[in-house]
């Protein structure tokens, strides 16, 4: 790593895939930032308050003030206040995760979410983390929208996913994932079955302002044994009517545009 900028950055990045902390000589070495640079970077961090440190062993671990940027990003454009009622509505209907994810640039990342089972296996992933594309409903419903060059391009960008971090059908070649997302485009919203994960299935459908690229996905995940084809078929009408109606409010609000001068806070 290069500037400053670039380093720091780095480390918050590091320190989001290690949610128990990590040390100082860790960070420095995976990150190949010399010790003494990444102390002080560390320190920085720390006072900013985005890092903290943990007395008991002197890890360095992330603090909740880079998710209330996000948050409070999402709350200036609105998109939150508008999508979780309809989240909650689908969540209501299907007893299980609801989830929307929101494109920025290359990336697909989850920002709110609804749970609609009340007991018995609930299936919750953390908000926050960015779809991986090659082997979730999300990514495939928002790869779906793309060509299969530009979709093939963002998922060799990020890696496949392989069988033995996620599901054991998830693709692990291009063909593979062209099979996917080719019956994907047939049916206008995207399927997965132990594909993310063992004993998951999920459904997504992209949210798409009519003219425009897609803005964002939504999804409702569950145990295969509850969320079975059928009854992912059964969800797809409902699914299918929460994206348009996101996509519809989102143009009209423009809330994936950046927040009007003057508007913050």
């Amino acid at each position: 790593m290069g500037s400053a900028l670039d380093r720091g950055l780095g480390i918050l990045e590091y320190l989001a895939g290690h949610a128990d902390g990590a040390p100082l000589a860790a960070i420095a070495d995976e990150l190949s930032i010399p010790r003494s640079a990444c102390h002080r970077l560390l320190a920085e961090l720390v006072q900013r308050g985005y890092v903290r440190q943990v007395r008991a062993h002197g890890d360095y671990v992330l603090t909740t003030k880079v998710v209330a940027l996000g948050l409070s990003f999402l709350s200036i454009r609105g998109t939150v206040d508008v999508a979780q009622p309809l989240l909650d509505r689908l969540a209501a209907a299907s007893g299980e995760l609801v989830r929307l994810a929101v494109v920025d640039q290359d990336r697909l990342t989850w920002v709110a979410k609804a749970q609609g089972a009340p007991k018995g296996v609930r299936y919750d992933p953390d908000m926050g983390s960015d779809a991986t594309l090659s082997c979730t409903a999300s990514g495939h419903a928002w790869l779906l929208t793309l060509t299969d060059e530009r979709a093939l391009e963002l998922v060799s960008r990020q890696g496949f996913g392989t069988p033995k971090d996620y599901g054991p059908r998830a693709p692990t070649t291009v063909k593979a994932l062209l099979g996917f997302l080719h019956a994907a485009r047939v049916r206008g919203y995207a399927v997965i079955d132990e594909v993310f994960a063992p004993g998951m299935a999920a459904i997504a459908a992209p949210v798409q302002p009519r003219g425009r690229p897609a803005i964002g996905v939504v999804s409702v995940a569950g145990p295969r044994e509850r969320l079975t084809m059928e009854r992912m078929q059964a969800l797809a009408p409902a699914l299918l009517a929460a994206a348009a109606e996101l996509a519809t409010r989102s143009g009209a609000a423009n809330l994936f545009a950046r927040p009007p001068l003057g508007k913050a806070g």
